[in-house]
């Protein structure tokens, strides 16, 4: 029986990570070790509470939470909360989960892990990259340990979706962002504009949310505001960015097309702050440093979202 891959997610829940949270909870290739938090799509104490209640409905409440960084490293940043609700979970009022996180910080947490499954960790990051850059700041081999960094953030081509020019994660701490991506020589990237290429149909979602489990019931109700908000401005397909990007950790062979570009953040421009700059011509000269994600099967992704709600 080949040994199970550990999997390290840093999130933001977020009704984008808790689908995401889902699909790692039931792939059985693959065993999650432990799970830290960040601030990003609400304040942190909210993403800690919705990780711990995901972990709760999902029946893996021995999955460790470990609380991380409670804003951006340098500059207040706005969240999300106009789209996943104000607690991040579409305001439906669940009751707490009757257990807490450790008392161990993330950024300490993912260094480690990174020692104790040295050589085979893989690590997929959905929010803002706030956590993992603290723990490059204490430790700046931490690279060397991690088997594969998957990074939900970006748009590789500059059409945001928190400016004009930026993506939500990365915007958020585009400082946090750069000293991951100058740190890390090779990672995957899933974008924003992937994400909007990878829809999934509303008239699907709703019969896959229908299924008689626990977590297509509780999710049901968590995602019903962000997928009425995204009916009404985006049309009949919902977009999942960390969904997309769990697919891609969990099964890389689904990629249908990729390219290495190198892969860099604006710090300072005045109208481009957090872009993510793709060097496409390599006219730079620095090495491909990002795996970038242009196509996913379309039909494995849609099954991996519908066998995670419909787990029991």
């Amino acid at each position: 029986m080949t040994e199970k891959i550990p999997l390290l997610i840093d999130t933001d829940p977020g009704v984008d990570d808790a689908l995401a949270l889902l699909m790692a909870f039931n792939d059985t290739a693959h065993e999650v070790v432990g799970l830290t938090v960040a601030a990003g799509n609400v304040g942190l104490g909210r993403t800690v509470r919705n990780a711990l209640k995901l972990c709760e409905v999902a029946g893996r409440s021995d999955v460790p939470v470990y609380a991380g960084c409670p804003g951006p490293l340098l500059h207040p940043s706005p969240d999300a909360a106009d789209v996943h609700g104000r607690d991040g979970f579409g305001d439906v009022g669940y009751a707490p989960a009757a257990h807490g996180t450790q008392a161990e910080h993330a950024a300490l947490a993912i260094l480690r892990l990174s020692h104790v499954h040295a050589g085979r960790l893989l690590l997929v990051t959905l929010g803002p990259l706030t956590n993992l850059a603290l723990a490059l700041k204490l430790d700046p081999t931490l690279p060397h340990r991690v088997a594969r960094l998957v990074v939900m953030g970006g748009a590789v081509s500059a059409h945001g979706n928190l400016t004009p020019a930026a993506e939500f994660n990365v915007a958020f701490d585009p400082e946090a962002a750069h000293l991951v991506f100058d740190a890390f020589p090779t990672f995957d990237v899933v974008d924003w504009e992937a994400t909007l290429a990878h829809g999934l149909p509303h008239a699907s979602v709703e019969q896959w949310l229908a299924a008689p489990s626990p977590r297509a019931a509780f999710y049901e109700q968590i995602s019903r505001q962000t997928r009425l908000w995204s009916a009404d401005r985006r049309g009949d397909h919902w977009h999942s960015a960390d969904a997309l990007a769990m697919a891609l950790a969990l099964h890389p062979e689904g990629a249908t097309s990729l390219a290495e570009r190198p892969l860099a953040v604006e710090l300072a421009g005045i109208l481009t702050r957090g872009a993510t700059v793709t060097d496409w011509n390599r006219q730079t000269g620095r090495p491909d440093n990002a795996r970038l994600l242009l196509a996913y099967d379309r039909r494995r992704f849609e099954a991996l979202v519908q066998a995670a709600l419909a787990a029991t």
